[in-house]
Formats: C-alpha cells, structure tokens, sequence
C-alpha cells in the first residue's frame, strides 16, 4: 500500500485477501455477540466494531494510501485508534490484535513495526485483563505468542523475497551476460571469417592474376605477328587478368579487419593502447622505431591480434600497472614486442589448452605466428613481468602493392619469355608466377 512495499505477487495478493477476511470476519463476530449475548453497550460495540470496518476498508480504496508510507502511516494510527475504542467496550476486540501485527509489520519500517507490535500485543493484554477483572500471566501469553508468530512469519517471508530478488537480478544477468556473450562469439566467429577469406583469395587468386598476366605479357612479346587475332587476344585476356586482379585486392581490402580499415597498423595499435588505459587502470604506451614499410595485410592482421590477445591477458592476469607495445621495422623483419611490469608466471608450467576455460590464448598466438612463418618468445618468471617478442620476416611474405601497369606493345618481341616472369618478381613478390 506504499511505494516502499514490493509489488504484488499472486502469492501476497491472496495473503492480503485472507488478512482482509480474517479482520472482517473478527468485527463481524465481536458485534453479533455483543448483540446475541445481550451485552450491555451493545449498540456502541457494533458501531465501533462498523467504524473500524469502515476505516480499515479506506486504506485500500485511498490513492494516498497506496502511494506514500506517510498517509499509510496515518491510515494505520486511524485504524489503531477505532480498535482501542472497541478493545474498550468489548473484550472480543483482543482477536484483532494478531492481524494488526501483520499490518504494522507490513507497513512500517522494521524497528518502529516491532514498537507498535509490542504497543499492540500490551493494549490487548491489559484491555482483556480489565474486563476480566483481574490480570494472570497466562492472559499475556496469547497476545505474545501471536505477536512472535506474526514476527516470524512477516521476517521470513521478508527474507524469502529478498532472496528471489537477488536470484531474479542475477537470472537476468546471467541472462544478458550470455547474450553479450553469443554476439562476441558471433562478432569473432564474423572477423575471423573475414580474415580467412581475404588469406584464402590474396594467397590464390590474387595470385593466380597476377601470375597470369605476366605469362601473357610474356607471351605477347614473343609473337611473331603483333597485329593478328592472336596477339589482340593476348592482349584481351591480359587486361581482364589485371582487371580481376584489381577486384580481388578490392575483396581483400573490404574483408579487412575493422581495426585496421583506412588506417595503418601503427595507428591500430596505439588506438588500441589508448582504448586499453582508458577502460582498465593500467598506462598502455605504444612507439614505433625504424622505417615504416608497407606490410602484407595477413601480417598487419597477425600483429594486431597478437597484441589484442597479448594485451587483454595482461589485463585480465598481469595485474600490471603499465604495459609497452612497440612495432620494431627491421628492414627485412618487423618485430613486435609487449611488455608489462605485472606478477609474472613460470612459462614452462601453463596448463594445457581448456576449452572451458578459453586457455587458447597464447597457443593461438603461436599458430598464427607459425602459419607467417615467424617466431614467437615469451619472458617471464614469478614477480619479474612479462615480455612478449614476435619477430615475422617481410621477403618471404606476398606484399599488397598497386597491380603494376602492363608491358607497353612497343617491348622487344625478341625478349625471353621467362625474363619478365623472373625481373617482375623480384619487384614484386606478389606477382610471383
């Protein structure tokens, strides 16, 4: 009946049902044997019995009542005040007193309720010893073994409800957690398609194109007659080679990780670094030495994730205070390095895999680095910290240049067919036949 109050379950409605019943029928029951038992006061019984009715009957039916603990509070003395007033003339008012226990309990905060209980449960002791005429030990024990089961029950029911609630918020958490847990997975499962196929289609037909424009560059030099069908169609299929050529690095560029979309690796990994500090307590600093070359998209996406990873385990286990990324370009190397001043661990004691625990961390850091053909070395002990070194070599590696322009008609029709095939791919590794 007040904001305080919890809302109504099927549950406490039908209590308050049974409370609202048990009130009506003890008033109903104090007025008609005053009246069959020819009491003296008779006509003033029933009308106090009818106004207390009336009174308790308001609470529930005033706005006020039901929104503020103040008028709720005021409605309760009112009511209390018509239940002295049949408790004086009649001694059946005394049963009244166990379903005001609930009220007070139920309406009042714990240490006042427990104050008007026992107020109560003294009223209607000593009211029903003034009737009586005399005052025995035993007339204290009723009122008192109604008021300790009133106690019991409210607080434990009480006590029940709080528990279901901490059990409803922590359903709803575990809830959205999953929710939130089925759309990381989705996202990853989302990115690391991607990366699989801009791998798949910048490893084959990326290639493939530019393999085969470069045989028919070749082979339009070594024609005898440049001005026929043949050499026309040489040249047609040379420039739709070069043209799927162009969409397939389109395909590979749009399957690019958003971290890494219209920016450099550079500039992904100090973003990283700052996002990192701004949302963990930890100072994640980023720097960069050598001289910034062009990089294969598989390495730029090896590396980011590797520092990803590297990144998040230091949050999550590290307990670090700061942590290092640099991006090292060593000329035919790139080098990347994570450093932080955390608790440390004994590499040589990781446990295995789990999947249940997502242990893949550091074992799906190695494999990515191993499939690029590089090296990964790990450098901890207890209490000294952790440094992370992944090393890559670039020679190797296809690199993502702009597809290289066709040889002009006017190249000497007597050149090798071999030689262009061999002087373009040590330009450009990615048009390696």
């Amino acid at each position: 009946m007040n904001t305080t109050a919890p809302a109504l379950t099927p549950t406490t409605r039908a209590l308050a049902w049974c409370l609202h019943l048990l009130i009506v029928a003890l008033l109903a029951l104090a007025g008609a044997r005053a009246v069959v038992d020819g009491r003296q006061h008779a006509g003033a019984i029933v009308a106090a019995a009818a106004l207390c009715g009336l009174v308790y009957a308001a609470g529930p039916l005033l706005p006020g009542v039901r929104r503020s603990r103040r008028a709720a509070v005021w409605w309760l003395a009112a009511v209390g005040a018509a239940w002295l007033m049949l408790l004086v003339l009649s001694a059946d008012g005394v049963w009244l007193a166990f379903p005001l226990y609930f009220l007070q309990l139920h309406l009042l905060p714990r240490r006042s309720g427990l104050v008007a209980v026992a107020a109560t449960a003294l009223a209607a002791t000593g009211a029903f010893a003034a009737h009586q005429g005399s005052f025995s030990p035993a007339m204290a024990i009723g009122p008192a073994l109604g008021a300790a089961v009133a106690v019991a029950v409210v607080w434990g029911y009480q006590a029940l409800y709080r528990e279901s609630e901490h059990r409803r918020r922590l359903i709803e958490e575990l809830t959205a957690t999953r929710a939130d847990l089925a759309e990381a997975q989705h996202t990853a499962g989302v990115l690391a398609e991607r990366e699989r196929l801009a791998r798949e289609i910048h490893d084959t037909l990326a290639q493939g194109f530019s393999s085969i424009q470069l045989l028919l560059s070749a082979a339009e030099r070594t024609l005898p007659d440049t001005s026929g069908n043949a050499a026309r169609y040489v040249t047609q299929a040379r420039q739709a080679a070069a043209d799927n050529l162009v969409e397939a690095r389109r395909f590979v560029a749009a399957l690019t990780p958003p971290a890494l979309e219209g920016t450099t690796l550079a500039d992904a990994l100090e973003r990283l670094c700052a996002t990192t500090g701004a949302r963990h307590r930890i100072a994640a600093r980023f720097r960069v030495t050598g001289t910034a070359v062009p990089l294969p998209t598989a390495v730029e996406v090896a590396l980011l994730r590797v520092a990803q990873s590297a990144l998040a385990n230091t949050v999550r286990h590290a307990h670090a205070t700061t942590a290092e990324v640099a991006l090292r370009h060593l000329g035919d190397h790139v080098a990347l390095d994570v450093v932080d001043d955390g608790v440390g661990f004994d590499p040589g004691r990781l446990p295995a895999p789990d999947p249940a625990s997502g242990g893949f961390g550091l074992a799906a850091m190695r494999a990515r680095i191993h499939d690029l053909d590089g090296t990964l070395t790990l450098r901890s002990s207890p209490g000294q910290g952790t440094a992370l070194t992944v090393r890559l070599p670039l020679a190797a590696l296809p690199a993502s240049p702009p597809t290289p322009p066709p040889t002009p008609p006017s190249a000497s029709p007597s050149a090798s067919p071999s030689a262009p095939a061999v002087s373009s791919s040590a330009n450009d590794p990615e048009d390696r036949p």
